[in-house]
């Protein structure tokens, strides 16, 4: 092989086999000498790829962990796997890996052979995952086409659904996608308002970015986080909530959305949470239900009577013919 670039290509996809290569191996699988293998590892390193050699009779060649991640080649099979991984962590929400997923997922789609765009497609659209969490799932490809308006500040339109239902066309300029754990929300400049929106995106329908370029505008809010925030402050009334739990406070706070803060712990096996939400009132006492453990809660007053009702109920759904 004298293509020296094609050469170094196959090298390094020979090298990101997770295994030590002998350089006669080497040479021998592209056809140079061994020579020409030791210049080009030399090459690789030159570029940043961690190449690490042993000696030996049983010595090699093999890629190591560096301090930075050089580009990496992928097989049709690696990529479309890939793929498929970062929409589904994407499309749910995962905490703590979406936004990543997203812009990861942006970028592999970007370069992705249209066979292999086809192949991911088909195989996504064939399989139904078992979600789990009361967060909606959103078709990944809506994000994707956020996340590169995002990058490339590209105006972008999409069709929009408000929580009363009503059908609206718009245009903004995108600013951040900002995930809370259960939900992805699109923070924009809104033209047709001509102000600073939140749009959730599982209500955004066939988005499409124009491209037509703008220069990104000042956040009134220091970041997007921080925007969304006082947005939904805005659109829900805050509930300070007060609520113990015999069970400890790690327990407790494993099977509660992080949103709702980390209980204190007021004993080994006693925890007591206090804190301000916007959920509705229905989603916070079934939260607290799906806890497992016994627990009080002592405000807001509102939250104990339907605690009160919702027990009731079903205390009567358990007895047949109690509700007749």
């Amino acid at each position: 092989m004298t293509d020296t670039p094609a050469r170094l290509l196959s090298l390094l996809s020979l090298l990101q086999t997770p295994r030590e290569w002998p350089g006669s191996e080497l040479a021998e699988r592209l056809d140079v000498s061994p020579r020409t293998i030791r210049r080009d590892i030399d090459r690789l390193r030159a570029l940043g790829y961690p190449v690490e050699a042993t000696m030996g009779a049983v010595g090699g060649y093999r890629l190591v962990a560096g301090a930075a991640m050089p580009p990496l080649l992928l097989d049709d099979e690696e990529a479309v796997a890939i793929a498929v991984g970062l929409r589904a962590g994407a499309g749910h929400a995962i905490e703590g890996v979406e936004e990543a997923s997203v812009r990861a997922l942006a970028k592999l789609e970007q370069v992705l052979p249209s066979r292999l765009r086809h192949r991911v497609s088909t195989l996504q659209a064939a399989t139904i995952p078992l979600a789990q969490g009361d967060g909606a799932t959103i078709d990944p490809r809506t994000l994707t086409v956020m996340a590169s308006a995002v990058t490339g500040t590209e105006r972008l339109r999409f069709g929009y659904r408000s929580g009363d239902g009503t059908e609206t066309k718009r245009q903004v300029e995108p600013y951040r996608l900002v995930s809370t754990g259960r939900r992805w929300y699109l923070v924009a400049y809104d033209l047709g308002r001509e102000d600073w929106r939140t749009f959730r995106v599982d209500r955004v329908s066939e988005p499409f970015a124009t491209g037509a370029r703008f220069r990104p505008r000042e956040l009134p809010a220091g970041d997007a986080a921080k925007f969304l925030r006082r947005s939904m402050s805005r659109m829900k009334p805050s509930m300070e909530v007060d609520v113990s739990f015999l069970a400890p406070a790690p327990f407790v706070a494993a099977r509660l959305p992080a949103h709702l803060g980390a209980p204190e712990p007021t004993g080994p096996d006693s925890c007591r949470l206090r804190t301000s939400v916007n959920d509705s009132l229905e989603w916070l006492a079934l939260r607290l239900a799906l806890v497992d453990c016994e627990f009080t809660a002592h405000r807001p007053e509102r939250l104990t009577n339907y605690l009160r009702e919702l027990g009731a109920r079903l205390t009567r759904a358990a007895v047949p013919g109690a509700a007749s």
